[in-house]
């Protein structure tokens, strides 16, 4: 696979995602194109060429001259800055040069460049950001994580059957189950969306086992969490900083209790194995769901690791693109919807 990486995308561009892009060709066999400001990513690629053994033709840079920062406004970002790093890397899908897009950015930016070149697929309503999220015993998609803040019944919907797609060709998931996120898990817990949305997915053909609370999430209760972007957004990041608290909490503990000092190696191996787990970095990125190529957008505070992985994410979903695409007009088209 070809991918096309905004260099210039993220809080720490373009350093990190040159990294990440050494980081990738290194370890699988797909090949990235660095997009942005040529001179800038030529001595970048230069330096880390001291530090890492690479396959130096599988990384191309196309260059950019301009960049959408973090502050601006996305959909006229997109639409003005038409020779951005965003733009050219979906230019550069669009020509079938590349087969996926990946972005650091600006996530709503991302996703009106995508939306712009790429388009949306038939009869879908609003494309979804479906992140994965940490489980006890795996991971799960919650659908939205942020693109679409207010939200109908049927945008929940579309959410379901994208996602669904998803799980199945690009996470090997045979039969996802599929649960709403709400107040509490009985039929008469929730608002007027969280009720009409339950009508129309127990219409569907998903595995749809109701309402799930904010805390079985994580106990793997559904392979699939839907919600509008709003709730979804508030639950990601309330859960960044729990994870981050608890992290601090036993550190500290450890450091001021001297019984635990000659535990603090063994200790620091389990941490180590957790934060492998619930990091973002770890998770890379999340496709956006619903337009026409591939597209993932990446945690704005990633590392190097973190590109990495979302690179590796978009090599999947573009082996799988095809289909899961296909089955989401199927789908989607069974609605009289869009």
């Amino acid at each position: 696979m070809i991918l096309a990486l905004d260099a210039m995308g993220g809080d720490k561009a373009p350093d990190i995602n040159v990294e990440g892009a050494v980081l990738a060709v290194k370890q699988t066999f797909n090949e990235v194109i660095l997009v942005g400001k040529q001179n800038v990513l030529y001595a970048k690629l230069e330096k880390l060429s001291k530090k890492y053994t690479f396959p130096k033709d599988k990384i191309r840079v196309v260059n950019a001259t301009e960049v959408i920062e973090m502050w601006e406004h996305p959909a006229n970002a997109a639409r003005q800055k038409k020779d951005s790093s965003m733009s050219v890397c979906c230019k550069l899908v669009v020509n079938r040069q590349a087969d996926a897009f990946v972005s650091m950015g600006n996530s709503g930016a991302v996703m009106a460049t995508a939306l712009l070149y790429f388009k949306r697929i038939h009869k879908v309503l609003r494309p979804v950001i479906a992140i994965s999220f940490p489980t006890i015993s795996g991971r799960c998609i919650i659908s939205d994580a942020g693109a679409n803040v207010d939200c109908k019944p049927e945008n929940l919907l579309q959410f379901a059957i994208m996602s669904n797609a998803y799980a199945k060709y690009s996470l090997e998931i045979k039969n996802p189950k599929v649960g709403i996120l709400s107040i509490g898990e009985e039929e008469t817990k929730g608002n007027e969306l969280i009720f009409e949305t339950s009508k129309l997915l127990k219409k569907t053909g998903l595995d749809f086992i109701g309402n799930i609370e904010g805390g079985d999430v994580p106990k793997a209760k559904a392979d699939i969490i839907v919600c509008d972007g709003f709730v979804g957004n508030v639950f990601l990041k309330t859960s960044e900083g729990v994870a981050e608290m608890i992290g601090k909490l036993i550190k500290n503990s450890v450091k001021s209790n001297p019984l635990c000092w000659g535990l603090a190696p063994f200790l620091k191996i389990a941490m180590k194995k957790v934060k492998k787990k619930i990091d973002y970095e770890e998770i890379g990125g999340a496709p956006l769901l619903g337009v026409n190529a591939p597209c993932v957008i990446g945690h704005g505070k990633s590392d190097s690791k973190a590109v990495k992985n979302a690179l590796i994410v978009a090599a999947k979903y573009a082996e799988n693109n095809m289909k899961i695409n296909k089955e989401i007009e199927e789908e989607i088209s069974k609605f009289d919807i869009g």
